[in-house]
């Protein structure tokens, strides 16, 4: 006997809403939020892997000019790759600037 376009219809639209939520179900949720792509502002706090991380360094630019920009990559604790740049500040101090996380499938993210 064959299936009424009603069933077939119901069918289909179950076998659809499988494949949308499927990949859904090995997803989580955890409490420590994930990095924004892209930073960018007067007080950005640093993370694991910033220069800036565990205070600032001991030793200072003292050849670089004040108001220059450097840049710094490393991988962040979820192993993603982190670019930042820091501007040296009049007191020799370093300040971040901008901060992009690098998210791509696979793993292959070095830009």
């Amino acid at each position: 006997m064959p299936l009424s376009p009603s069933v077939i219809r119901s069918i289909r639209l179950a076998c659809l809403a499988g494949l949308v939520l499927l990949p859904l179900a090995g997803c989580s949720v955890s409490g420590d939020r994930p990095l924004p792509d892209y930073q960018l502002g007067a007080d950005l706090p640093p993370i694991p892997g910033s220069i800036t991380y565990n205070g600032q360094p001991r030793t200072k630019l003292t050849k670089a000019p004040i108001g220059s920009t450097f840049e710094h990559e490393f991988r962040s604790q979820d192993g993603l790759l982190v670019h930042e740049t820091y501007m040296i500040q009049p007191d020799r101090s370093l300040k971040i600037l901008s901060r992009r996380v690098f998210r791509t499938p696979f793993g292959n993210d070095d830009p």
